[in-house]
């Protein structure tokens, strides 16, 4: 089997990715406009300030009004992209999402910035690990999660074109760039980094790579695995999940988020009811405690070497 699929000549951080887009979209369609909470310089928009300074809304630290305010421009014909800390975003104008946006099916892109533990030290009360339980029960909102730079800029892209609520979930840890052959970008649908045979990891934004490690890793003790990159949570890809029960009869969800209600619980979810086979869920159990995201993911097993273990766990589970 061919090597990882991670190119390991450069990290990225996906937030550059997101600003260059963002400025090049707005150059071409006048109707795209920047709503914020006091974070332009985190959301890396800088750029964007000084291209299209009438089209960035900066509200200031009131997050139930931003997503007010967008949802307002949205239906005013505007296409606004709402930039701030995941754990603020979501959590803070949760109301506001669900009523302003979600329940009016308003098109609206929120781009939810610094995800999961990224923020480390600054810990439970800036860490991003709920939002994907918050909001796959507001059906109506695609919830996009990419895993490098080049998957970052197609997802807004995509955004900026269909018609309706999304939810991109960024981090600001630089990752690498997945190297798959012949890529494009399929809302909705699972991407294989990996073929293999004996179990499946699914994983989302940076856990992907992780991931492509520790296929590597068993395959070297003779154990194929095959990698999805489920950039799409919602709608999810059930075809993929269900390939990957049938013919590798294991699965191992790989999530920088809590386990309960977020992708493992989707898959979870999906093969109870459509193809029982063994799914073990690998995250974050509920609150975690601060630390340097180094530790955090060490201490909650999200290494290449965690994912292998759990591999050989949910194979082990096997029916004979």
């Amino acid at each position: 089997m061919a090597a990882p699929a991670v190119k390991q000549d450069g990290l990225h951080d996906c937030r550059d990715a997101w600003a260059r887009t963002i400025e090049d979209l707005a150059a071409q369609d006048p109707r795209i406009v920047v709503v914020v909470n006091d974070s332009v310089g985190s959301s890396k928009l800088g750029g964007f300030q000084k291209k299209h300074a009438d089209r960035l809304i900066n509200v200031g630290i009131a997050e139930q009004n931003m997503v007010g305010v967008s949802a307002g421009l949205a239906n005013g014909g505007r296409i606004p992209f709402v930039s701030a800390a995941s754990c603020f975003l979501t959590g803070r104008a949760l109301e506001q999402v669900k009523a302003d946006v979600a329940y009016a099916n308003f098109n609206v892109k929120l781009v939810g910035q610094s995800s999961g533990v990224a923020y480390g030290e600054l810990g439970p009360t800036h860490h991003s690990i709920e939002d994907f339980a918050w909001l796959r029960p507001l059906n109506n909102i695609s919830i996009v999660v990419p895993a490098d730079a080049w998957e970052t800029a197609e997802a807004v892209k995509w955004a900026a074109s269909h018609e309706g609520p999304v939810y991109i979930r960024l981090s600001r840890m630089p990752v690498p760039d997945l190297e798959v052959a012949d890529r494009k970008f399929a809302h909705g649908k699972a991407e294989l980094v990996r073929d293999g045979s004996d179990v499946t990891l699914i994983a989302c934004g940076t856990m992907v790579h992780l991931a492509a490690k520790a296929a590597a890793d068993l395959e070297a003790e003779g154990i194929s695995a095959r990698v999805l990159n489920m950039g799409t949570i919602t709608p999810l890809d059930e075809a993929a999940i269900a390939s990957a029960a049938h013919e590798t009869g294991a699965i191992v969800t790989i999530e920088e988020a809590n386990i309960h209600g977020g992708l493992g619980g989707a898959v979870a979810e999906y093969t109870a009811s459509s193809e029982p086979v063994p799914v073990e869920r690998m995250g974050f159990p509920g609150f975690v405690p601060t630390g340097s995201v180094e530790w955090l993911f060490d201490h909650f097993g999200l290494t290449a070497e965690g994912i292998a273990r759990t591999a050989r766990k949910a194979i082990g589970r096997k029916r004979a």
